[in-house]
């Protein structure tokens, strides 16, 4: 019975996430991830470290991703990206995160999401039609500080570098075996024509002035964080 109604809830979260998306909607995800980068970035602390930021080829944000169950836990969410090119940062590319795992979970949470693709194999990960965390990108942990320890292994073989913060009073966040997918509803929203993840992070489309705060949170995060040194 346990069992039944955490499905029921998840699927009623599931339907609120995968509703079809207006361009507002989208316009709103954008500004909820700048906001999420100002705020991790706000406290030097508990914020990513500048080396980190410096290395990352990609940045992506997922606004409030919703997880919970009681048994069987769950995650959805949507989320836009970002990544380098020769003129700064691309006009941003939005997909979905979806996947469950199985444990001690009770409880309903909003987590913000942050995911750093720090080599080329991890960006050519997000560059794909889609890929599941864990079986084709490795994910860990991302430090934490002003500044990353040369004892930390982020400079490694991990190509993907996860920062979340709950919400909640449900603690811990896995990605082990989510699913990220091009969100294809959003692009069109947001575009007005679908296009395709590559063309996007690799800088043939040009940026909407409506992204235009997303890109400024991503361009000014580390400059924010040596500013507080």
């Amino acid at each position: 019975m346990k069992k039944l109604i955490c499905l029921v809830s998840v699927c009623a979260f599931t339907s609120l996430v995968w509703a079809g998306q207006t361009q507002q909607d989208v316009k709103q995800r954008l500004d909820n991830s700048a906001k999420v980068i100002h705020e991790i970035m706000a406290t030097p602390d508990k914020a990513i470290p500048e080396e980190v930021l410096a290395k990352a080829q990609c940045i992506a944000v997922v606004p409030h991703m919703i997880k919970g169950g009681l048994g069987f836990g769950a995650k959805h969410g949507r989320g836009v990206a970002t990544c380098r090119i020769a003129r700064g940062w691309s006009a941003p590319e939005f997909f979905s995160v979806s996947g469950g795992s199985w444990g001690l979970q009770i409880g309903l949470e909003g987590v913000d999401l942050v995911m750093l693709f720090m080599n080329k194999a991890g960006a050519e990960q997000l560059l794909s039609s889609k890929f599941q965390v864990g079986g084709d990108a490795s994910a860990a942990a991302g430090p934490v500080g002003r500044h990353a320890s040369a004892g930390t292994d982020w400079k490694m073989d991990t190509k993907i570098l996860t920062y979340s913060r709950s919400k909640g009073a449900f603690a811990g966040l896995t990605l082990e075996g989510a699913r990220v997918a091009p969100d294809e509803d959003s692009t069109q929203a947001f575009y007005g024509r679908n296009v395709s993840a590559k063309a996007v992070l690799e800088g043939r489309i040009r940026p909407p002035r409506a992204a235009g705060a997303f890109l400024a949170a991503v361009n000014n995060a580390r400059t924010a964080t040596a500013a507080k040194e």
